[in-house]
């Protein structure tokens, strides 16, 4: 084709000179051929026409030109998005949402985080844009994402409505079980141009989720009741990933029938239904395993359960239980493990 092109480029350019030759000998018949300014201005004339027409290819422009058309995503919410092909902007509303981008690769495409997104290491040096349950409108604005993702638990529904209004799309995860968190790595995956490493990891915390059910199948199931916080004493209900989680390793939460995400017990609830584990949430970032809940009251309200009896108040790492990300499955690999300790 290219060949083609070339060879009726050249043709043109002859029958070009091939016309003027012709008029060229009708002039000097005339004999205005003798003015030194009739013969300049003919001249120039030919130079410029036959530049024009000359033989050169039909090239395509040289710099490269990438597809970035818009594809139609679904979110956890069932909202249909439309988002550039690969967004090289993107901001996070959400720690969990943070660890999941990082773990995805997305270093250089992600711009900003909320403050309270402090893992892994390089998320604490991008830009901020407030806390998760009030970030920043104008300046999310500002930084021109072209993505946007939140979680339902910051229940941002006011500003995910206000950025669509912009034109700007906004992804909403909400996973609810462990397995539910590995379909969304996967979906993240898809909406940020990262399938293959999404899959990557998706399958590799797959096998081990598998690998925790299978030890655990073959073991007695314990009584939990995983503590959130103790004034009022919070603890999590059945379509949590946290009762999830507690399932998965091998345990059945003595919360686990409630409907309320997060329902509140009272003392003597909690003596009623005699858990054998208390597990306790950790303060977030504590690398020492530092407990939330004062340990000492505790033993002191629940003396009669078995829980304390058998001394297994257990602290379980907060930043892996409570962050529906990658390293939820080090979180069940931990309760998995406080729940049967004598197990391999």
């Amino acid at each position: 084709m290219a060949l083609r092109s070339l060879v009726r480029s050249c043709e043109r350019s002859v029958q070009v000179v091939n016309r003027f030759n012709g008029v060229l000998a009708t002039v000097k018949s005339t004999g205005a051929w003798a003015s030194p300014d009739a013969r300049l201005i003919f001249w120039l004339v030919i130079l410029l026409v036959v530049s024009g027409s000359g033989c050169r290819r039909n090239d395509p422009p040289s710099a490269a030109v990438i597809d970035r058309s818009r594809q139609e995503f679904t979110d956890d919410l069932g909202r249909h998005i439309n988002v550039v092909s690969s967004p090289r902007r993107i901001i996070s509303l959400a720690p969990s949402i943070t660890e999941t981008l990082f773990a995805l690769h997305l270093d250089n495409e992600v711009i900003a985080v909320t403050s309270y997104c402090d893992y892994p290491a390089a998320a604490q040096k991008k830009e901020r844009i407030g806390d998760t349950l009030t970030p920043d409108l104008e300046k999310i604005v500002a930084l021109k994402p072209e993505l946007v993702i939140v979680t339902t638990a910051s229940q941002l529904e006011a500003l995910t409505r206000q950025l669509e209004s912009l034109s700007i799309p906004v992804y909403v995860t909400n996973p609810r079980t462990v397995r539910g968190i590995i379909g969304m790595i996967r979906r993240l995956g898809q909406v940020t141009g990262r399938v293959e490493r999404a899959n990557e990891l998706a399958t590799e915390m797959e096998e081990r989720v598998r690998r925790i059910e299978s030890r655990a199948s073959l073991l007695p199931r314990v009584s939990v009741l995983y503590l959130l916080q103790l004034d009022p004493l919070i603890t999590a209900g059945k379509e949590t990933f946290l009762n999830d989680l507690i399932n998965l390793a091998g345990g059945r939460s003595i919360s686990g029938e409630e409907k309320a995400d997060y329902p509140q017990f009272s003392r003597e609830t909690v003596l009623g239904r005699s858990p054998d584990v208390m597990l306790l949430s950790t303060l977030h970032g504590s690398r020492s395993g530092e407990a939330l809940l004062d340990e000492k009251r505790l033993r002191l309200l629940f003396a009669s359960t078995p829980a304390v009896r058998n001394n297994r108040l257990i602290p379980i790492n907060s930043d892996w239980i409570d962050r529906p990300g990658p390293r939820i499955i080090d979180g069940l690999e931990q309760i998995a493990q406080a729940l049967h300790p004598e197990s391999p």
